[in-house]
C-alpha cells in the first residue's frame, strides 16, 4: 500500500497513522482554567523526551471544528499542567473522561475519579494515579491552523510522585506491577503485562561485530530470525576454537552428532534449532557454542 498524505483525506491519514505507530503511552492531562474550574483529559500523542531537563510533550489535536481543547486553553493560560499515568486500573474512566463535555464540567467527577492538591502546580492529580507529574508548560508549538494539526505542549517536571506499590525491589517501577496500558488505532488498546512484556537486553557497551560478520552459514539459517541473528551479532568477538571443541562434548551436541552426523543438512538445521532455544533462554554465549560445532 502507497499513502501520499496529499491524496488522500486527514481522517483516513490519521487513521493509518495511529494504526501503525504505537503503541502510544497516554497523557491523562489535568489542567485548571484561570477561574480554577479542573478539567481532565487523555492524550495519546505523548512521551518523554529529554530526563535533564525532565520534558514531557503532549499535543492535543485539533478537532474537526477547529475548537482548541480545553486542556490547550487552560495550559496556555496557566502555564501548569499535571500529567498522569494511566495503567489498566483506571482504563475505562479515563476513556469515559475523553468525552467532549462542555467547558465547566469538571472530568473528575464524571469518571468517578479522586482529584487531591498537588504541591508545586495548581492543577489536582488523579489520586488513583500510579504515577503523576506536577509540570510548568515551557512552550506551546503550533503545528498548523486545520483540523488534525497538533499542538505541542513542552511540559518541564518540577515534582514526581510515584506509588510505592509499583515498585520492584530495586526500588525502580516493576513492569509487571506498573500494569500499564497504551493507545493503539481505532478503540484498541494494549495492555503491557503477562506474556505483552519482555527484556531484551541493552546492546553491548563495546562494539558488536554486527550481522555482517556472522558466517554465512548462520546468517542464512532457515531457522534463525533476524531477531535471533541481531542478538547474535552483539557479541564482542565470537567464541574461540578452544572452547567450541570442549563445548562439543555436552550431551546436547553428542545427542545431534549421533543421530546426524552423516546427514549435514540435518545436522546444522538441529543445531540452529538448539542454538536457538539457547537464545530464548538468554544463553548467548552457548548458542554460539552451539553455532560452530558445524565448523569442528
Amino acid at each position: 500500500m502507497r499513502i501520499d498524505p496529499k491524496e488522500i483525506t486527514q481522517p483516513d491519514l490519521h487513521g493509518y497513522l495511529l494504526g501503525c505507530i504505537g503503541p502510544r503511552p497516554i497523557a491523562f492531562a489535568s489542567t485548571v482554567d484561570e477561574e480554577g474550574n479542573p478539567n481532565l483529559a487523555p492524550y495519546s500523542f505523548f512521551n518523554v523526551f529529554s530526563s535533564n531537563p525532565p520534558i514531557l510533550i503532549l499535543s492535543p489535536a485539533r478537532p474537526r471544528d477547529l475548537v482548541l481543547k480545553h486542556t490547550l486553553l487552560n495550559a496556555m493560560a496557566t502555564k501548569e499542567i499535571v500529567i498522569n499515568v494511566v495503567n489498566y486500573d483506571i482504563v475505562e474512566q479515563m476513556s469515559l473522561s475523553s468525552t467532549a463535555y462542555a467547558k465547566g464540567v469538571n472530568e473528575f467527577v464524571k469518571a468517578g475519579l479522586t482529584a487531591i492538591d498537588s504541591e508545586k502546580v495548581k492543577a489536582p492529580r488523579v489520586a488513583e494515579s500510579i504515577a503523576s507529574f506536577e509540570c510548568k508548560v515551557n512552550e506551546v508549538i503550533h503545528l498548523g491552523e486545520e483540523a488534525g494539526a497538533g499542538n505541542l505542549i513542552v511540559c518541564e517536571v518540577v515534582l514526581g510522585h510515584i506509588k510505592d506499590e509499583i515498585l520492584g525491589d530495586d526500588g525502580k517501577p516493576d513492569p509487571y506491577k506498573t500494569d500499564l496500558v497504551a493507545r493503539m488505532g481505532g478503540d484498541w488498546y494494549c495492555r503491557a503485562n503477562g506474556e505483552a512484556i519482555f527484556k531484551l537486553p541493552k546492546p553491548n557497551r563495546n562494539i558488536g561485530i554486527g550481522v555482517d560478520q556472522i558466517p554465512d552459514v548462520i546468517r542464512n539459517s532457515e531457522v534463525l530470525t533476524g531477531n535471533n541473528l541481531g542478538r547474535l551479532g552483539n557479541i564482542e568477538k565470537m567464541p574461540e576454537n578452544d572452547a567450541v571443541f570442549e563445548f562439543g562434548d555436552s550431551d546436547e551436541i553428542k545427542e545431534i552428532k549421533a543421530r546426524f552426523i552423516n546427514d549435514e543438512e540435518s545436522f546444522e538445521y538441529h543445531l540452529h534449532n538448539l542454538a536457538q532455544e539457547y537464545l530464548k533462554e538468554d544463553e548467548v554465549e552457548k548458542a554460539w557454542l552451539t553455532l560452530l560445532q558445524t565448523n569442528t
